[in-house]
Order: structure tokens, then C-alpha cells, then sequence
């Protein structure tokens, strides 16, 4: 196996605080894409729909959508979605699967909702890590 990072542009560069927005495992299956948990961050690190879950969710799957077409895949090839939601927030379960239909349409992805105290900044309510998504191998 090798691993290799893509900067996805759109995204904030997180290569400064220890970690690849993406990464590509190559496998005997092919190639094995990695995404980091996305937040509400732009690429200047501004939060976005700042006390408003349902955009900050909204903005953490665009992110999603962005670091899967930086190495040639999509967001409906995702199977499932680890979401992170602050524990304050829990009782908004409408706004959150309001904002994932708006995304996903029919075809939503399995889910699993995590209730945590905090996350990695207090504006953070939601953070989202997509299933890997696996492509053949390139050229």
C-alpha cells in the first residue's frame, strides 16, 4: 500500500496543524479515498451559518462534495456519514435531516449521529466524516 495527501482547493490547507484534508490509499481493490472530518469552515477558515446547524451541515457536506471531486469522485458515491453533533444541538434533528435531503435528495447515505461535548472550535456544532469512497485504479 502507498498513501498520498490532495490539497482540494475550497478548503481551508490543514496541512499546518498536522493533518491531510484527503488521502489516497492504493490497494490491491484500487484506490482507497480518505476524507477528513469537514466542519463549516470556508477556505479562509470562516465559519459559516454561525448558531445555525442546518447551514454549518449544509457547508460541512459541500466541503465533503469538494475533497471528493479534488480526486475525481462524488458525493453520491459515499455509503455512509459519521455526524458529529455538538450535544447542545442534538434536539435539532429536523434542521439536520432538513440539510441532509437538501443535499442528498432521495438518495440519502446511511447515517450515524454522534452526540459530543465539544468540537475542535466552540462555533463548530457539527462536523461530518464520510465513509471511504473506493475508485479503480488510474492511469
Amino acid at each position: 500500500m502507498s498513501r498520498s495527501i490532495q490539497v482540494p482547493t475550497g478548503i481551508f490547507d490543514s496541512r499546518q496543524f498536522g493533518f491531510a484534508q484527503v488521502t489516497i490509499v492504493t490497494t490491491s481493490a484500487g484506490r482507497e479515498v480518505h476524507v477528513s472530518g469537514q466542519t463549516a469552515w470556508d477556505a479562509e477558515r470562516n465559519i459559516v451559518g454561525a448558531g445555525d446547524i442546518g447551514r454549518q451541515l449544509e457547508k460541512s457536506l459541500t466541503n465533503v462534495a469538494a475533497a471528493l471531486e479534488s480526486v475525481g469522485a462524488k458525493l453520491d458515491q459515499v455509503g455512509s456519514l459519521r455526524i458529529y453533533i455538538k450535544q447542545s444541538h442534538m434536539h435539532e434533528g429536523k434542521a439536520i435531516g432538513g440539510a441532509l435531503k437538501a443535499v442528498f435528495g432521495d438518495q440519502l447515505p446511511c447515517s450515524t449521529w454522534v452526540g459530543v461535548p465539544c468540537l475542535a472550535r466552540e462555533e463548530f456544532l457539527v462536523e461530518v466524516e464520510p465513509s471511504p469512497v473506493l475508485l479503480p485504479h488510474g492511469p
